[in-house]
């Protein structure tokens, strides 16, 4: 995968028209936004080209939009919260067409310095480019209001979208730039460069629910890290995989053949797959999901037939905090139990913990993962958060993504 392309670094903005393909995807309640994470992550690459003399035209999706254009998944609030964190008005173009006359003139009136924020990149159906033809139309519209192309919505750069991929081929076609901002290039960076060059040891941890969703991201991994820990939902089917009883514990028994197949694949490359050794276990899951539960921790190779694992026990946070310790380079994705319960919060506490003390570069890659570093506290004690669930976990299957690939190569 090329990972070293063209930054904002290396354009020209001044009186240039540049389009940049933002991250806004933010929760709301009520109209009002409830973390602006995604926003201030935003925030370099838009002051540097501000600063640079770059008309600066943004654009992002808000939600899935099912059921078409509406106030509910406006950008209006983000415009309003943007125009705050820069101290300059961000002239909104609250037009349901996106790129409509509205978008026009307001870009025709922009002077150096200005910015303005579009409307929902999925109001318009062709977004998705389905069908291709009509998102290439689109595509064509949101380049002819442009110079030069900025893509900074990482989230969004494994989806070959109209205004995340598909857009690059006619902003080229003019002359023009494409390029990646500060918070894909922080991506590319550690992501990309946790993969393909770590400095070793290196240790991936994967945890969540299903094996299902991980499946091309254990064999990937397996090949380039040093020590592959498996936790979560996901570590019983290993388990059972090995002949244990795991009782009423998550299980994807389609995938106990392909378990197996890794766990012979972990030998004969001479790396370490760690599963749990112990488990901590409950009668019935809790409802609601954080209400007060009552567990037994036993041995992974003890498990009661009634009972079901909802977390890694003391022994194994302790083997996996082990491994942490001696890496360089720590890679983590997935919960190690159900974290959403504070009883059952302890495995996945005992591992970002773990993280917070090494001294390796360590990478979190984004989605669940993610929200229980920033819910412990422990979000500034990581070297990189990933901002993209989808997407990290794409990287991490070695997969090229469409938002990275049409960015210029330097």
């Amino acid at each position: 995968m090329g990972l070293n392309k063209k930054t904002v670094d290396d354009i020209n903005a001044k009186g240039k028209r540049v389009l940049v393909r933002c991250d806004f995807n933010v929760p709301l309640k009520n109209g009002e936004i409830t973390d602006e994470t995604r926003i201030v992550a935003a925030l370099p690459t838009i002051k540097k080209l501000i600063n640079d003399g770059g008309k600066v035209i943004l654009c992002s999706h808000l939600g899935k939009v099912k059921e078409g254009p509406n106030e509910k998944e406006s950008l209006a609030p983000v415009a309003k919260r943007l125009s705050e964190k820069l101290g300059k008005e961000v002239v909104f173009v609250a037009d349901y067409n996106v790129t409509g006359e509205a978008a026009t003139k307001a870009v025709e009136a922009m002077k150096e310095g200005d910015v303005v924020l579009l409307q929902n990149t999925r109001f318009r159906m062709e977004e998705e480019t389905k069908p291709a033809k009509a998102g290439e139309k689109f595509a064509q519209e949101l380049a002819d209001l442009c110079d030069d192309y900025v893509c900074d919505a990482f989230g969004s750069s494994h989806r070959a979208h109209a205004s995340v991929s598909v857009v690059t081929k006619y902003v080229r076609e003019k002359g023009g730039n494409c390029a990646v901002g500060y918070l894909m290039q922080k991506e590319i960076d550690f992501l990309g460069n946790a993969v393909e060059n770590p400095v070793r040891p290196f240790v991936a941890i994967l945890g969540g629910a299903k094996v299902a969703d991980k499946l091309n991201v254990i064999n990937n991994l397996l090949e380039k890290c040093d020590t592959l820990i498996i936790g979560g939902g996901m570590a019983y089917t290993f388990l059972k995989a090995q002949g244990y009883e795991i009782g009423k514990s998550l299980v994807d028994d389609e995938k106990i053949d392909y378990c197996k197949e890794m766990m012979a694949k972990a030998e004969k490359l001479g790396k370490k797959l760690l599963l749990p050794v112990d488990a901590v276990t409950i009668a019935e899951f809790p409802n609601p999901i954080d209400a007060p539960v009552d567990t037994v921790v036993v041995d992974s190779d003890k498990m009661p037939a009634d009972r079901e694992g909802c977390d890694i026990g003391p022994k194994s946070q302790a083997l996996f905090a082990e491994a942490v310790a001696n890496a360089k380079t720590v890679v983590w994705n997935g919960p190690m139990g159900v974290f959403e319960n504070p009883t059952l919060a302890a495995g996945t506490l005992a591992v970002a913990k773990a993280l917070a003390d090494s001294s390796a570069t360590t990478i979190i890659g984004g989605g669940d993962s993610a929200a229980a570093v920033n819910q412990m506290g422990l979000g500034d004690k990581m070297s990189h958060i990933s901002t993209g669930g989808g997407a990290s976990l794409e990287f991490l299957e070695g997969k090229a993504l469409p938002g990275v690939v049409a960015a210029d190569d330097k």
